[in-house]
């Protein structure tokens, strides 16, 4: 059973192991409401998961420690055992997937935990670390479905209570729902009045599709590159606490997570992940009405692999209409291009990249391709250039 007295005991433990984060205002973030930040992500080993991970360690039994424990993750959870088994001294073996960013394994490495790398997702690497566990009777520390991993989790909607005590609504990332079900039963149970709502990648609806079901049934397959929150099943436990306290789930797209990392790298100089900024994206796509609201992002993780976070920077570009790129069919003679970039930058836009392709089957023997990309303001900027090409007989294809 789960109960105040467990996530107060957990705060007491995490004490010498878990930094109690900062709650920062992002004024530029919310449009009509008051948005801050509960920052995770600056956590230590870059993640929530250590609170739940040292906490259940730090109650196994003298003999469960001898043995060891093992435990499997995308790679926060991972990082978070590695290092609360290093604390107590104890080994650890952690099942990861084979998609999960390099950075996220290496660092769990350099904690000390032995790694056992699992082709497929966080699903197949639970059950290989179920099978390893029965042939070596080390302790399993569940990522999510277990009442004191949980608690430890739930300290962090003490931590918000205390440092906004007046909230309105605290938005929470979830995959298999163990952050969830901590923060939302800790701030229900004691501020009723505080709405809290579960955000989830579009392509990784475990929670939402067995909330709308009432039975905690997984999704066929999931797709997203928030690898912490790519999880086909919540949890028994997780779903019965996330179905009584979160007050709904929601989801954002890959375009509307990229979005929010990348805005949160320019407007609050964080780095996130892609599960750490969902609650962020649910604010900018305007997923709810948050009118005149205290709001609390929580941002759940930063540990983002450094060649993800350059494909979700030019994706958010795109999307946000900073980055653009016209294509023309042209004649093929001299001062075409000249005439086209000079027109861009009379209009305030840079061009960054030009390709001219004189090959192509799809052209007349005199004509071809110019692809150009450049960066610009915004869509309404974009838009302007076009305009202006196409009254100069140079329309976009």
């Amino acid at each position: 059973m789960l109960t105040l007295d467990n996530v107060y005991h957990a705060a007491f433990v995490l004490r010498e192991i878990a930094r109690k984060t900062d709650l920062i205002p992002a004024p530029q973030i919310g449009e009509n409401c008051s948005v801050y930040l509960k920052t995770e992500n600056l956590q230590v080993t870059g993640s929530f998961k250590v609170r739940g991970a040292y906490y259940k360690i730090s109650q196994l039994t003298p003999a469960e420690k001898e043995k060891g424990v093992i435990a499997c993750s995308a790679g926060n959870h991972a990082q978070g055992v590695a290092l609360a088994a290093a604390k107590n001294h104890i080994s650890s073996l952690i099942c990861i997937p084979a998609t999960a960013p390099i950075s996220k394994v290496e660092a769990t490495k350099r904690y000390g935990a032995e790694v056992c790398l699992v082709q497929g997702i966080y699903d197949d690497a639970h059950d290989k670390a179920v099978e390893l566990q029965k042939e070596t009777g080390r302790t399993l520390i569940h990522p999510f479905d277990d009442p004191d991993v949980i608690a430890g989790q739930g300290t962090i909607g003490l931590e918000i209570l205390d440092q906004m005590p007046d909230a309105d609504v605290v938005l929470v990332p979830v995959g298999g729902g163990g952050l969830a079900s901590g923060v939302a039963f800790t701030i229900k149970s004691l501020r009723p009045s505080c709405k809290v709502y579960g955000v989830q990648a579009a392509g990784a609806a475990s929670m939402e599709h067995a909330l709308q079901t009432r039975k905690p049934e997984g999704v066929e397959e999931v797709h997203t590159f928030a690898d912490g929150i790519a999880v086909k099943c919540p949890g028994d436990l997780t779903y019965k606490l996330c179905n009584k306290y979160l007050d709904g789930v929601i989801t954002v797209s890959e375009d509307e997570i990229a979005a929010a990392i990348l805005t949160l790298i320019e407007q609050q100089k964080l780095i996130t992940e892609g599960a750490g900024a969902v609650s962020v994206a649910a604010v900018l796509a305007n997923k709810l009405d948050l009118k005149g609201k205290k709001v609390v992002c929580l941002l759940s993780g930063g540990n983002i692999d450094v060649t993800i976070l350059s494909k979700v920077i030019s994706r958010g570009l795109l999307k946000s209409g900073r980055s653009a790129e016209l294509t023309f069919k042209l004649l093929d003679r001299p001062g075409e291009l000249s005439t086209i970039s000079s027109t861009i930058a009379k209009l305030g836009g840079n061009v960054v990249g030009v390709y001219h392709d004189r090959s192509d089957l799809e052209t007349d023997v005199s004509g071809c391709f110019l692809r150009i990309r450049m960066e610009t303001r915004n869509a309404e900027h974009i838009e302007q250039i076009r305009r202006a090409l196409e009254a100069e007989g140079y329309p976009s294809i």
